[in-house]
């Protein structure tokens, strides 16, 4: 439970909150950067150094309960999820060609034995390895939110966008070729899915191929495949999107989702590959059903990015005041006066399963205006008759306020706001 220090006073009136939807202005850029510290989301240090961002509490609170809602996602779709080490020796990005194509981008080698991971997909790869496999496993999905790291030059570094370790929500099915466009179509379905209780919008899809320079593994057959199953896959789902010649991964051709920030610039959010590549690298093979060894598509994606690229993103585009579902804080309880104290603590005590504060230091307005600037979406009142009925006043950020109501019933409201994932918090 967390205390405010701030007068008691009176019961105030309602409070203008500027902008609709709350706190946002459009003609207004906002800035993640400043925003999520004003919000006390994020901070950095330079001893710890240049793009190496500290998740302060309400921002970690915020980003588990997203964390928590895309493995529960995933889960429910089929995923299972592993967890792997952030480093591996050299050879192992050898193997996977990320030391070839991707080097430029790799931090050195920690010592002679190991490198710290520029992506999660070679310890992947030798998580299905790991036993032998047969067709009736696949599609086999597994998915982790791991850590990888980025030597970004320290230029182009910037609070949560462009950060050297990365918390990637990562995903990859191993599948047989004939399940590929299937796959890739249920993937579009569960990013759009995502993106919307997140609360992103995609601007636009691209289809990332390579160009003529060396970057690329050279393989023209390889390439003319995975891009025909790409097509067909945005064919299939009936997404508009353009070519991007020179933006395809090294080992193949991807779909991009891009999202659009208030200075116009796209960034890519989520993304789904098709890698022919590593699966014959590393050896991958299953038993098909006449016993011979056959080798799986690698199929890579992700639901919503990087935990850092995608915060940066919502803190910009609904200007930190989160649904109430992943709000940092979902229920500020306030008692008018000392009296309603105990009535207030009741209340919190009632709600364990929401993120609550009780607030008691401070005028009553003062107290009120602090939650609404800090984006709480329930701002619970007790004064003398509330307390006396067992009841509570909800006022919401946005200015809206709901006639009192007892706290069951209160709290009843939030908990199904927020199971719902609603972003109306009338639900």
């Amino acid at each position: 439970m967390i205390t405010h220090i701030q007068a008691r006073g009176t019961r105030p009136g309602p409070v203008a909150v500027p902008g609709r939807p709350p706190f946002r202005k459009e003609t207004v850029m906002i800035d993640h950067r400043k925003l999520g510290r004003e919000l006390e989301l994020f901070d950095s240090d330079p001893l710890a150094g240049a793009g190496l961002p500290f998740w302060l509490p309400a921002g970690a609170a915020a980003r588990h309960a997203v964390e928590q809602y895309l493995r529960e996602l995933e889960r429910r779709n089929g995923y299972q999820h592993v967890v792997s080490p952030p480093l591996g020796r050299p050879a192992l990005f050898e193997l996977s060609r990320h030391l070839e194509h991707f080097a430029e981008d790799m931090f050195s080698a920690v010592d002679d034995e190991l490198m710290l991971r520029p992506s999660l997909c070679p310890h992947h790869a030798l998580i299905y390895r790991a036993r032998g496999r047969s067709h009736r496993e696949l599609p086999l999905r597994i998915a982790e939110i791991g850590q990888m790291f980025r030597a970004e030059r320290s230029g182009v570094l910037g609070g949560l966008s462009r950060v050297r370790v990365i918390a990637l929500n990562d995903g990859h099915t191993f599948c047989a070729p004939s399940q590929v466009v299937d796959e890739v179509g249920r993937e579009l379905r569960l990013i759009r899915r995502a993106h919307a209780d997140l609360g992103v919008r995609a601007s636009s899809f691209r289809l990332s191929l390579r160009d003529d320079s060396a970057k690329f593994i050279d393989d023209d057959a390889m390439w003319a495949k995975a891009e025909e199953v790409l097509r067909l896959s945005l064919q299939n789902a009936g997404v508009e999107y353009e070519d991007a010649p020179g933006e395809a991964a090294f080992y193949g051709p991807k779909i991009d989702i891009q999202v659009r920030d208030d200075a116009g610039r796209e960034q890519t959010l989520s993304t789904v590959q098709v890698d022919y590549d590593k699966p014959q690298r590393f050896g991958l093979s299953y038993a098909d059903a006449d016993a011979s060894h056959q080798v799986p598509v690698m199929i890579h994606r992700s639901l919503a990015g990087s935990m850092e690229r995608l915060f940066a993103h919502l803190i910009e585009v609904q200007a930190g005041a989160f649904p109430a579902w992943y709000a940092p804080v979902q229920l500020a309880v306030l008692p008018v006066a000392p009296a309603q104290d105990d009535a207030a603590r009741s209340v919190l005590a009632a709600a364990p399963g929401l993120r609550a504060e009780l607030s008691v230091e401070g005028s009553l307005g003062a107290r009120v205006r602090q939650a609404t600037l800090r984006r709480i979406p329930y701002i619970g009142i007790v004064g003398e008759r509330e307390a006396a009925a067992g009841q509570i006043a909800l006022r919401l950020r946005d200015g809206r306020e709901i006639p009192a109501q007892s706290v069951a019933e209160a709290l009843e409201r939030i908990a199904r706001v927020v199971a719902s994932r609603s972003h109306d918090l009338l639900g």
